[in-house]
Parts: C-alpha cells; structure tokens; sequence
C-alpha cells in the first residue's frame, strides 16, 4: 500500500473526528401554558434567539401555533442548538396572526414571555426573559398568560 492511502485514510478518519465533535447536541424547549381566558383563536409560542423584535414581532422566531384552550397547552421547539433564548406567547383571540394593542401600545390579548416578566407601562425585554440551552439539556418552562 502507498502513502498517499493511508494519508486519505487518515484525512478521512480527522474529517470524521472532527464533525462528531464538532456537533453539538441539539436540546428541546417545552413551554407550558396555562391561563387562556377563552378557547376562542390560537396561541402562539416564538423563540427568539436575538432581541430584535422581541416580544411583538415573531418573523424570524421560531414559532408553534396550537389551538387555544383554558387548560393547560404544551409548545415544543425541537432541535434547538445550544445558546440564548427567549419565548413569546399570544393568544390570538381574533385569528389575525398578530398581538392586538390599544392606542397605548398595551396588548388587549392575553401573553406571556419566557421568566414570567410582567414590566409596568412597558414591554418586557429580551435581556428580562432570556434563558440558556445547554448542549443536550432541554428546558422546561412554565408561563402563564396575562390579560
């Protein structure tokens, strides 16, 4: 046999190496809701993995739709990479996709964000509501929708 075997056969068996512990493991964020005041509409769960409009705006978030209901409800984001996150939750009463507020910018439909934040006359911050994904570690959380 030639060198130039064994030398691919090593390169392959370092590729190899490398990819398998160069991966992480992905984990699952469980969020369990309760408190929905009606089982009229959806709710939605969104993970965001950056601040940037968070918690109104889910485009770019990962997002769970269910439908809404007075017990308990469970979202699951699945293959979730080790980092920082947040979690917004809506009951979207109406069916409009979105989080209805009034003419201050108070929402008029139930929500929740991940840490159970609830600021006064402001929304909750992304730095407030974030949480780790550790590498092979789900996390659970457990919020509760505020009207």
């Amino acid at each position: 046999m030639s060198i130039r075997f064994y030398s691919r056969a090593a390169g392959a068996l370092a590729t190899c190496f490398l990819l398998a512990c160069g991966t992480a493991t992905a984990a699952d964020v469980i969020v369990k809701v309760s408190g929905a005041n009606s089982t009229q509409g959806q709710v939605r769960c969104a993970l965001f993995d950056k601040g940037t409009a968070f918690p109104m705006d889910p485009t770019g978030a990962k997002q769970v739709w269910l439908a809404a209901d007075s017990g308990a409800l469970v979202c699951k984001f699945s293959g979730v990479t080790p980092g920082t996150y947040a979690v917004s939750v809506a009951h979207d009463i109406n069916g409009n996709k979105k989080v209805d507020t009034n003419f201050l910018g108070i929402p008029t439909e139930g929500w929740a964000v991940s840490n159970n934040v609830v600021p006064t006359l402001r929304a909750p911050r992304f730095d407030e509501a974030q949480f780790v994904v550790k590498e092979g570690s789900n996390v659970e959380l457990e919020l509760k929708l505020v009207y």
